[in-house]
């Protein structure tokens, strides 16, 4: 049997883009209003595709919540080390409410 002898790798390549040239010559692209249309529609379905998946998270969240798997308005302790004229530590307890986002506790 004859072994085929394959072209040297550059020319196997330049082939390749070859290729590539004449394919994309046979394409046929959209008119300008049509590609305008069509990505009006994707980004409209990504739009309600986002409201949707934000409307079930925050649905799952508030059912979960109410019936107990996930609590938010958990009290926090802060303690804090300062002492009055008496000498005496202070201790407060905060609800959520009355914290600020930056004065959220550390786990230390």
């Amino acid at each position: 049997m004859a072994e085929k002898k394959k072209p040297n790798i550059f020319k196997r390549i330049a082939q390749k883009f070859k290729d590539v040239r004449q394919e994309l010559k046979r394409v046929i692209w959209p008119t300008k209003e049509k590609l305008i249309q069509n990505s009006a529609v994707v980004l409209v379905v990504i739009a309600v595709c986002a409201i949707l998946l934000t409307a079930i998270g925050k649905g799952a969240g508030w059912i979960l919540e109410k019936v107990g798997f996930y609590k938010q308005n958990v009290e926090t302790t802060i303690t804090t080390i300062a002492s009055d004229e008496s000498g005496a530590d202070t201790t407060t307890t905060l609800a959520p409410s009355e914290t600020e986002p930056s004065e959220a506790p550390s786990e230390t």
